[in-house]
């Protein structure tokens, strides 16, 4: 089966960029894996593409670049291919498991981070933050919500419909 990074090595369980992660004030609704920059996204299973839209914006969070969202309902959840550029996909089109969705973006401008951020995006400063932000939902997912921003849920609780999207990488 084609993965969603062809270059992709390992699946953070715990710690940076793994799924549920405690990042201080927030939790982490996804699984990041991370790649070089521009390297193609396949998807992971047929579906429909239900949204693409901005997910990160230098006016939401300022040491954040402009990227993209991709929402395919398959039959059973929602795949969110999160932290994308050049999506090459649009609102209704039906696509195929293997299927090139998106490009890899890089999330964080490094230039911009400074010593009051959060350390885990401090962390990542100088680091590899080109990513993709992989997202699994029971149900319609979160998109505009006041707990939810950029793959980060603001509360202990975990949102009910959210499920670990490790089994989709397996």
């Amino acid at each position: 089966m084609i993965k969603p990074l062809k270059v992709m090595k390992e699946i953070p369980v715990t710690g940076q960029g793994s799924f549920w992660e405690d990042r201080g004030d927030r939790h982490h609704c996804g699984i990041d894996l991370y790649s070089n920059k521009n390297v193609e996204i396949y998807a992971i299973t047929d579906g429909e593409v239900v949204a693409v839209e901005i997910m990160t914006h230098p006016d939401f969070v300022h040491y954040w670049n402009v990227t993209y969202q991709v929402i395919v309902k398959s039959d059973d959840f929602y795949i969110k291919y999160g932290e994308v550029a050049n999506p090459n996909v649009k609102v209704g089109d039906l696509i195929s498991e293997g299927q090139v969705v998106a490009l890899v973006g890089q999330v964080l401008d490094g230039d911009k981070i400074g010593e009051k951020d959060p350390v885990y995006v401090q962390k990542l400063k100088y680091g590899k933050n080109a990513m993709l932000h992989l997202e699994c939902w029971k149900s319609d997912p979160v998109i505009v919500h006041e707990k939810y921003l950029g793959g980060n849920w603001f509360e202990n609780e975990m949102p009910e419909n959210l499920l670990n999207p490790e089994f989709l990488l397996k």
